[in-house]
């Protein structure tokens, strides 16, 4: 027994011990047949056959609802779509009623009604009521309302947008408040008679009528405001003062006086350069271009303004003549504005004319430019000019630079509207080699 017992010690000593888990049984065929198993298979898709897949099951959807009820179909795509196009026209039309800022020279500032900062205006900036704006010494800004209304805000000027109201289908009314400073504005041929225009100082107010233009200016020296009209007409209250402003008349009320009416001088009417006209030399600089403008009655003495910008904040060339012409020399290549306004002997002086733009071109000193005008349509107003040029060289057509030239030198460029009438196009081209071409086309817009 003690040998027996000695020899499982032994044994059990030599050997590993195991657990149950690790005891090694001969396998069961049986239980090997019984036991379940799963088998994975897959097959890799790519986010283009989904989508391919995807569109063609909708659109077995479609075609069975449209097969079995037609109507249905019809009346649910046409909702999709009014909805889509509601939400589009909604977009377009909250973009063309809200004021915005169509031209800016100098400092201009905004301070939004729901804002303590004032920041630098662009042409991203939008206006609505109560919105300020301020320009600086040399600032100018031209806001355009989506009536069409422009209001120019000269330099170290304060204004409050006071309304923009464009409700669809019911008329206008858009109103600005001089704090300080002076303002330009302009309206156009409203649809509905009803519309308004507005601008207040003080205690007073001049609205102007449809295809109407005035300048209002606040002057804190005299402690009076002055109305202006230079086309159309306004009527121009305060409290129970009332009076009707015509072409050239101005309105002036003063602190603590009676509204009075006065006769003003009639700007001139421009002659040469035609607006947009191009000016080409061989040394522009030396070059001495003509003015010329039509005499205004009681007018003594005309000042000619030339600026490089459309808002005149800084001119490079003013003369002041006694005739109805000018001759000025010294401008470098470039576009250019002009303007004259008249004196009478009692040295009052007329409000600015129409602004012109022309254009000084360096001409080369070969000719050799390839430069043709294929064809022309008329859209409306607007005339459509198609030609070919040299590959990289620069075009103007009526003044205006063509934005869009072909690497092959094709262009089209679409003119500004016309006026009912004949108008000669003018197009100028320069090459790289400095070389110039000019051609000329006439086109008749139908009354």
């Amino acid at each position: 027994m003690l040998d027996s017992k000695n020899s499982a010690i032994s044994a059990q000593t030599l050997v590993p011990t195991q657990t149950p888990l690790e005891t090694k049984r001969p396998p069961d065929p049986a239980a090997h047949q019984k036991m379940p198993h799963v088998e994975v298979y897959w097959t890799a898709v790519t986010y283009k056959t989904v989508i391919i897949y995807a569109v063609l099951a909708l659109a077995i959807i479609f075609s069975i609802l449209y097969i079995a009820s037609p109507n249905w179909f019809s009346s649910t795509f046409h909702k999709i779509s009014t909805a889509m196009e509601n939400s589009d026209s909604e977009a377009v039309a909250i973009n063309q009623t809200q004021a915005k800022f169509v031209n800016l020279d100098g400092k201009v500032l905004v301070k939004k009604v729901d804002s303590v900062q004032w920041v630098e205006a662009d042409f991203h900036t939008t206006l609505d009521k109560g919105d300020l704006v301020q320009t600086g010494a040399e600032g100018v800004a031209r806001i355009t309302f989506g009536d069409g209304t422009f209001y120019v805000v000269k330099s170290d000027t304060l204004i409050t947008v006071e309304e923009n109201s464009m409700a669809s289908n019911k008329p206008t009314s858009v109103a600005v408040r001089i704090n300080t400073g002076s303002v330009d504005l302009a309206t156009p041929n409203w649809t509905s008679p009803d519309s308004k225009a507005t601008v207040s100082v003080e205690d007073s107010t001049a609205q102007l009528h449809s295809n109407s233009r005035a300048a209002v200016k606040a002057d804190p020296d005299k402690k009076e405001t002055e109305i202006v009209m230079a086309r159309g007409s306004a009527d121009v209250q305060r409290g129970t003062e009332r009076i009707e402003l015509t072409q050239f008349q101005k309105a002036t009320v003063p602190v603590g006086g009676p509204i009075t009416k006065s006769d003003v001088l009639a700007p001139p009417e421009l002659a040469e350069p035609l607006n947009l006209a191009p000016i080409v030399g061989e040394n522009p600089k030396a070059m001495s271009i003509h003015f010329e403008w039509k005499p205004v009655q009681d007018a003594v003495s005309y000042t000619l303004r030339i600026s490089a910008t459309s808002m005149f904040t800084k001119t490079v060339k003013t003369a002041t003549v006694n005739g109805t012409s000018a001759e000025i020399t010294g401008l470098d290549p470039g576009d250019y504005f002009w303007n004259v306004s008249a004196m009478d002997q009692k040295k009052r002086s007329s409000e600015v004319s129409d602004t012109f733009k022309f254009t000084l071109v360096a001409q080369g000193k070969t000719q050799e430019m390839i430069l043709d005008i294929d064809s022309t349509q008329l859209h409306g107003r607007v005339a459509e000019i198609i030609g070919r040029t040299e590959p990289g060289a620069a075009l103007i057509v009526n003044g205006q630079p063509v934005p869009n030239i072909a690497p092959d030198g094709n262009f089209r460029h679409f003119t500004e509207p016309l006026t009912p009438g004949e108008h000669t196009i003018v197009v100028i081209g320069q090459n790289r080699r400095g070389g110039t071409a000019k051609k000329q086309v006439s086109i008749v817009v139908p009354k």
